[in-house]
């Protein structure tokens, strides 16, 4: 399926749009909620294009992972290393370049190292999960440079419930015969000036290999026919507590979690990863009505992270990660019409793996970055800037076998980071508004990007790093048109990013043999290479009677080596979606197709990916229980069973984890 197939769909998602504007006033009153993640400031105008999930939207479109969970949103894709493992993509940037973040903390795991490596967070826990789309350096460092997934829940109490509420959810089903469910409690006593609360959630989750349409699987001997992904089954469970203290113009609490899993890698017929995270945080604010500061905001975690890599029952690697996040922001009142924050953030990590298959040494990396960001507001104009300077240390400890050689000598690296960016809301009326975001981010290179040296069986090649690389430089520009009616909406981005030294994982021609196999393996070598990625993303939603909807959306990016014309790698292909969604009394439902066009873009490493077309439906009920209020949920996904793959998976894993087949999901949550 090339583009041209997709030139009428992206047609009709026009056209839909403008009949949505023509159709629905624009609303006499904006009652927007306010997007935490980036808006330290609580601004209902943000220039930098941003999604939202929560509520029953959340819950009927999680999934097992939290990139399967977001893949469905404009400009974001996930890396699909098989159904356990799959983290989200922005823009076609992924890996270090996204940050991913719990409650505006790090969340510390290996996931950003390698594509086996799971995020360590539980979908069916969290309340809301937060999209940033493009550069967010300024209040979360170079590494958001692609942008910022911030997943919110509230183990942390930060407003006061007097009495007891929660939810209980159970699902069963899914292309994995998924077996789920979560408990989640919040409660407390007093006012709001002299309180407290309390919080507390549980989940499990098991789930078999995941069923797929008939596909030929690539082994040692061949191929062979199979309808289910081998090695694909998980088991995950976590625990959380909180509190929070409530005084007279803010909060303090303190929560401490504990996530557990054990999957398949997929990649390997007998590999699993065991996995465990601990995770203590603390978060307050205390606010002013009057005087040069109005709020006082901070943060602190720490988290300890492992997995074991097994193979036949035994441990063959051990990656371990300790972090402590830090932030304090303070806010000071306006100054001719100019409110701001300034904050400081500082970071740590301590990086060890231990094992035949560790290719990356032990390291250790400090990060003080402090930022400003003040905002202006005349009429209908409003108008940001902001900057932030980062002080950056990585030190790798070198070879703990001086037999080995492979690391070589201790060795220290420092950077210093300054990021830029100004940005600007114009609102034209009748529910129209302009936006434009410039920025210049810089971000240092990661730990693997330095002192990688050794076989990486995930991407199936020997990858080298370079303890001389200089900092990653990228200049962006993103143009924005949004409309708001009543109940329909579009929302039109155009964005180009320019990288001075983009560091590529790239192949140098040479060769190494894994001992072993035997196998040949390919010598990839971490490089700063001019680059380019430029996109569109369309969005919208038409009320076209109180009981029917259309939906619409498309987005395509590109990305090239600007200097040989070479791809970039692991690019999402053009993308569709068109959807009919009603609403009757207590009854929803939902149908939608979703296409993807042939990716052929792809360098001399990669093949190609076929396009395909999917169809997903879902029905849900809300519930009236005594006092209690539920919601029923039947999902239905690839009803044609259609056999797909995903163009963002590394080569290595690809052919061997098709897309799901066709399933069916049932479940159920209760609130009270």
């Amino acid at each position: 399926m090339r583009f041209p197939a997709l030139a009428p769909i992206a047609a009709a998602c026009f056209a839909l749009l403008a009949q949505a504007v023509q159709a629905d006033p624009a609303p006499a009153e904006s009652l927007d909620k306010v997007v935490v993640t980036g808006n330290p400031l609580k601004s209902a105008v943000l220039a930098q294009p941003s999604d939202s999930l929560g509520g029953d939207q959340l819950v009927l479109t999680r999934a097992a992972n939290l990139g399967d969970t977001l893949q469905g949103l404009a400009g974001v894709s996930a890396t699909n290393f098989g159904p356990n493992a799959s983290r989200p993509s922005i823009r076609g940037l992924d890996g270090d370049r996204v940050r991913i973040l719990n409650n505006s903390g790090a969340s510390v795991d290996a996931s950003n190292l390698s594509f086996d490596h799971g995020v360590a967070i539980d979908p069916l826990v969290i309340d809301k999960v937060e999209v940033l789309r493009g550069a967010a350096a300024l209040l979360y460092g170079g590494n958001a440079v692609g942008g910022v997934v911030n997943t919110l829940d509230n183990r942390i109490p930060r407003t006061l419930i007097d009495g007891l509420s929660g939810a209980a959810e159970v699902r069963l089903g899914g292309p994995s015969n998924d077996r789920s469910g979560a408990v989640v409690l919040d409660g407390g006593s007093g006012r709001p000036n002299a309180g407290w609360g309390w919080h507390a959630d549980l989940s499990g989750r098991d789930a078999g290999d995941q069923r797929a349409p008939r596909f030929s699987s690539p082994t040692d001997d061949g191929a062979e026919s199979r309808t289910s992904v081998r090695n694909s089954a998980s088991h995950n469970h976590s625990a959380a507590l909180g509190g929070s203290v409530f005084f007279r113009g803010g909060y303090a609490g303190v929560s401490v979690d504990d996530f557990r899993t054990t999957y398949g890698t997929t990649v390997e017929e007998a590999a699993k990863i065991r996995m465990k995270r601990q995770r203590v945080a603390t978060a307050g604010e205390w606010r002013a009505p009057d005087g040069p500061v109005r709020s006082v905001t901070w943060q602190l975690s720490r988290n300890r992270y492992e997995h074991a890599e097994i193979e036949d029952g035994q441990v063959g690697t051990t990656f371990k990660s300790t972090g402590t996040d830090g932030r304090l922001e303070v806010t000071h009142a306006p100054v001719g019409g100019v409110n701001g924050v300034v904050g400081v953030q500082w970071e740590s990590l301590d990086f060890s793996a231990l094992g035949a298959e560790a290719f990356v040494p032990s390291t250790t990396t400090r990060n003080t970055g402090l930022f400003v960001l003040e905002q202006y507001s005349a009429g209908d104009l409003h108008l940001s800037a902001g900057a932030r300077h980062e002080q950056v240390r990585v030190r790798s400890a070198g070879d703990t076998d001086t037999s080995d050689g492979r690391f070589g000598a201790p060795q220290q690296r420092k950077f210093s980071p300054t990021s830029l960016a100004l940005s600007s809301v114009y609102g034209v009326g009748g529910g129209w508004s302009l936006s434009a975001n410039l920025n210049r981010t810089q971000r240092a290179p990661a730990y693997y990007e330095l002192f990688a040296n050794g076989l990486h069986l995930a991407t199936d090649a020997f990858e080298r790093g370079d303890a001389t690389l200089g900092l990653e430089t990228s200049r962006g520009a993103d143009l924005g048109v949004k409309w708001e009616g009543e109940r329909s909406h579009v929302h039109m981005n155009v964005y180009e990013t320019r990288f001075a030294n983009y560091i590529a994982l790239q192949a140098n021609g040479q060769a190494v043999t894994n001992p072993d196999n035997g196998h040949v393996l390919p010598v990839y070598v971490f490089q700063g290479v001019p680059a380019r990625l430029r996109g569109v993303e369309i969005e919208g939603r038409w009320q076209a009677t109180p009981v029917w909807a259309l939906l619409g959306q498309f987005d395509t990016v590109r990305g090239e080596n600007t200097q040989t014309g070479v791809p970039l790698p692991r690019l999402a292909p053009r993308r569709a979606m068109l959807g009919v969604e009603a609403q009757q009394g207590p009854w929803s439902a939902r149908v939608e197709w979703r296409g993807a066009a042939r990716q052929d873009r792809v360098d001399a490493f990669d093949t190609p990916t076929a396009g395909y077309g999917t169809m997903h439906a879902s029905l849900a009920r809300q519930l009236k229980l005594g006092d209690l209020d539920g919601l029923w949920y039947l999902r239905l996904t690839n009803l044609g069973n259609k056999l797909a793959y995903n163009a963002t998976a590394v080569p290595t894993i690809r052919d061997l984890s098709p897309q799901a087949g066709r399933s069916v999901m049932t479940g159920v949550q209760v609130r009270f």
